[in-house]
């Protein structure tokens, strides 16, 4: 155990990313060494900020937690916090099975921990600690959503949606931005209902368009949408501004209508097929990324064939897809039977991925021999590793740079153009154009 030293664990998505971050920023203005997802925790302190998303994320949490409990009780670290999704959902019960843990907190009072410890509660600035590469960071401007998808346990978990103040985005923005970023995921669970709750309508056209204006800001790239009653005007400032990147992650789920109503998602399959339509005319070249779900109760052959024939149809540049799997206190564990068998789950999931992965390539070969601005995120042995415009990080495909086709080294977070010269399923081969 290393004295003065916090230890901070995220599991799950970027938006716990961003509290932990938060969190790391509050303990170093007390004096604190704050370390990331070390492989080998030894602080006086140390935090895990959980998933409770799916049953795989909650056990991984809940095995992350009884390891460090370990740890403690060999002496190896000395407190253990617990916050994020499953502490806010199952806060009683873990205190029951793991009374190892010193203390457990949610989505929302994480930051009690701080007073809890006899710590100052200031606001610093910046707020916080950007663990990802120093060039991109994560601006969070909701939490919660107002939307009760059938199969969806985030509404139990962080209630209904909260949007952040337009100026406190942009204050944000502009810590990052002097601290060296200029490359932002702006990420919620419901992005395009963003405002809603505070301004009494969606502003996250004008929010991104005031983000783009801030000084500095490269890229601006946006997660999690959602095509009912989609914002057109979002599109309006994708296609206007240079710097808002051609690239939106929106979840459909089905095409089919049994299915989509069955998920209580309020859209129609030729609605969603307009959807599609409609952004891609908007924004012509614009990546879209989705995610698909198969085996949701009471999907049958004929529904599963039409999501195939749907992603055939719609090219989408990226796709992730999951298998159903139910969530205690949702609608759909509390009014509908699991009846898809988990051999016929695997079965459409491993063949919609391979009918994604085909598009891949394909999509990914077109851009042989064009030339794109691309940034550098890391060097890995013989090749710098970059992104393009289409890209997100972590999640999608790279550019990958061999380090002897540049006649100079080229430097992590900057941008630069690259012609491409060969292409991968996921993977882009190219060579700088200096």
């Amino acid at each position: 155990m290393t004295r003065n030293r916090v230890d901070i664990i995220t599991m799950g998505c970027s938006k716990n990313l961003v509290d932990s971050e938060t969190l790391m920023r509050l303990f170093q203005v007390n004096g604190y060494q704050c370390f990331h997802d070390s492989e080998h925790p030894q602080g006086e302190i140390v935090v895990v900020n959980t998933c409770g998303f799916i049953q795989d994320a909650k056990q991984e949490s809940i095995d992350t937690i009884l390891q460090l409990a370990q740890a403690k009780e060999r002496g190896e670290i000395g407190k253990l916090f617990v916050m994020g999704c499953l502490s806010q959902r199952y806060r009683e019960q873990l205190k029951e099975e793991i009374p190892e843990v010193d203390a457990y907190y949610g989505k929302f009072d994480y930051k009690q921990l701080i007073t809890d410890l006899g710590l100052a509660l200031s606001q610093p600035s910046p707020a916080r600690c950007v663990t990802t590469p120093a060039h991109y960071a994560y601006v969070k401007v909701s939490e919660g959503c107002d939307r009760h998808c059938a199969y969806c346990a985030i509404p139990i978990m962080t209630g209904r949606q909260q949007s952040k103040p337009v100026e406190e985005v942009l204050e944000e923005v502009r810590q990052l931005v002097s601290a060296g970023v200029v490359e932002f995921q702006v990420i919620a669970q419901e992005l395009t209902a963003y405002g809603l709750d505070i301004y009494g309508e969606r502003r996250i056209a004008q929010l991104i368009d005031a983000i783009a204006d801030v000084p500095g800001v490269e890229w601006v790239r946006l997660h999690y949408a959602y095509p009912t009653q989609f914002p057109y005007n979002l599109l309006d400032v994708m296609a206007r501004r240079d710097n808002v990147c051609k690239y939106l992650d929106v979840a459909l789920q089905h095409v089919s209508d049994n299915v989509l109503r069955r998920m209580r998602r309020h859209i129609t399959g030729e609605q969603t097929r307009e959807f599609v339509q409609n952004v891609r005319k908007a924004v012509p070249g614009i990546a879209l990324r989705t995610t698909m779900m198969v085996g949701f109760p009471g999907e049958t052959e004929e529904d599963f064939q039409q999501l195939m024939e749907f992603v055939e149809w719609a090219r989408f540049e990226r796709l992730g897809a999951f298998a159903y799997s139910e969530e205690e206190g949702t609608y759909a564990a509390e009014h509908y039977k699991d009846d898809v068998p988990e051999e016929v789950k695997t079965r459409r999931l491993d063949k919609l991925m391979v009918l994604q992965q085909r598009i891949s390539a394909e999509i990914e070969a077109e851009a042989v021999g064009k030339t794109f601005k691309v940034v550098v995120d890391r060097r890995e042995g013989d090749y710098y590793v970059a992104r393009t415009q289409f890209s997100s990080p972590e999640v999608d495909p790279e550019v990958l740079v061999p380090v002897e086709t540049s006649r100079k080294p080229l430097v992590t977070g900057k941008f630069y153009n690259v012609k491409v010269t060969g292409a991968e399923e996921f993977d882009l081969y190219a060579t700088p154009i200096i």
